[in-house]
């Protein structure tokens, strides 16, 4: 199939302007989240397991590969209902982690379980991103980490010496040596919850189980681990919480099955925001009574700039007349949904506020750098600070056309999407990333905007 024009890596695509009230209804895909993580955990489990509505993207495709070198099999042939036979895992294998932080956080830790080294590497970008806490924490449990002291990709991780997982006993003692593991670990997780949730799926699988201390002054976006926490229970596994910085997690069987992945809300995001720009409304149908997704927070966040909100069963409506409020709002708790909520200030009536978001600064690119670069380069005001975004909002002669550009990441890429609808003339250099978590966005864009209100 030929790519519609712009769409393809490294073109530019037109974004397309809004053209009346919206009366859209978009289905969007599964969540990346829970995909990659349901994958984890079913490659540790005790028997197959079935994934329903998992997100077919780049970013499960690398997890898909980065399991297959370990020695797990999972099968897409049904694209609605995925299977993963777990096994013993294999060392000796090569990672590419592309830009996927679920990838290059969440699998390192499962090498504890292997026979041998695994080596991991990504895509340029990957290679600037944080994970220095994650390597220290591996390094303490007795496994051995080369990263050339750089504390980032490419890195080799070989597990603690007499790993098996064939025979249910993680680390082998040597005689009358005590085995090379602890039963706790401390990290500073201030750069990403990921650290954090890459060692909660693993640790039922040691023989001890494992504590897990944060000890940074900050914790960005706990709604994921507590997304970790959940699938963990739900598989039977016994977490306990002591207090907001500690999990001690129990050794024992992980019980999966069958699941279904809830859709993406923070990717449902751009589409509701687009209400707010274009005016009209657009629904989101699936739309979970309770999650622990951080997209869960856009229904109070986007009715505090201007929409109204409505859930109706499980379709959730948003609302909106074209007019946008500013906003002060701290996002610490649901950072990945900040380059939409920015692509809002920037077009809003008066100023606003970001804050909690420094974390933002080591995802697949500098997001707080990037937002403020591209909102000037369409004339607008945004400063940046160490963990805050602030925005003039709406200039009184409008915002320019330009080419934005999206460094590689997908939140920049629909963000600059978002702030086509209200600007003509905007182009977006390689709108293909997307492809992350969206594979067909483009396409899904153009959809929404067809489905107008009637005059």
């Amino acid at each position: 199939m030929t790519a519609a024009p712009g769409t393809a890596p490294g073109e530019i695509w037109n974004a397309p302007p809004a053209t009346g009230p919206l009366a859209a209804t978009v289905s969007v895909p599964g969540s990346k989240s829970l995909t990659n993580r349901f994958l984890v955990l079913a490659a540790l489990a005790d028997g197959p397991v079935t994934i329903r509505g998992a997100l077919a993207s780049r970013d499960s495709s690398l997890m898909i590969g980065a399991l297959d070198a370990l020695g797990i099999g999972v099968s897409t042939a049904d694209p609605d209902a995925w299977v993963v036979t777990p096994g013993p895992l294999e060392g000796g294998g090569r990672i590419d982690c592309g830009l996927a932080g679920t990838v290059m956080r969440f699998v390192p830790p499962l090498v504890l379980l292997a026979d041998g080294p695994v080596s991991f590497d990504g895509d340029e970008g990957a290679r600037v991103r944080p994970m220095g806490p994650l390597l220290g924490a591996l390094r303490d449990i007795g496994a051995t980490v080369d990263d050339g002291g750089t504390g980032t990709l490419p890195f080799t991780v070989t597990p603690v010496p007499e790993a098996s997982t064939a025979s249910g006993e993680i680390f082998t003692a040597l005689p009358d040596v005590a085995p090379p593991v602890i039963s706790s670990v401390s990290l500073d997780s201030s750069g990403s919850s990921q650290f954090v949730t890459g060692l909660l799926m693993v640790a039922a699988r040691l023989p001890h189980g494992l504590e897990i201390r944060h000890t940074g002054e900050t914790l960005p976006s706990l709604p994921h681990i507590d997304m970790t926490v959940a699938t963990l229970r739900d598989a039977g596994v016994r977490v306990d919480q002591p207090d907001e910085r500690t999990w001690i997690v129990h050794p024992g069987a992980l019980h999966v099955g069958s699941v279904r992945v809830e859709p993406d809300l923070s990717n449902a995001g751009p589409f509701l925001a687009a209400a707010l720009v274009a005016g009209g409304s657009v629904s989101i149908p699936g739309w979970p009574s309770a999650t622990t997704q951080p997209g869960a927070l856009f229904p109070e966040i986007l009715e505090r700039m201007g929409a109204s909100v409505s859930l109706e069963g499980d379709v959730l409506t948003v609302t909106g007349t074209g007019a946008i409020a500013g906003i002060e709002a701290d996002l610490g708790a649901a950072g990945e949904i900040t380059p939409t909520i920015a692509a809002l200030c920037a077009l809003a009536s008066g100023p606003s506020k970001l804050t909690g978001i420094g974390h933002l600064r080591g995802h697949e690119t500098d997001r707080l750098a990037a937002i403020a670069a591209e909102v000037e380069r369409l004339g607008g005001v945004c400063d940046e600070g160490e963990d805050w975004l602030e925005f003039g909002g709406m200039p009184a002669e409008g915002l320019r056309p330009a080419v934005m550009e999206t460094y590689h990441d997908h939140r920049m890429a629909t963000f600059a999407a978002i702030l086509g609808l209200a600007i003509p003339g905007l182009q977006v250099r390689d709108i293909a990333t997307t492809s992350k978590t969206m594979p067909n966005f483009p396409a899904m864009w153009a959809t929404m905007l067809s489905e107008t209100a009637p005059e």
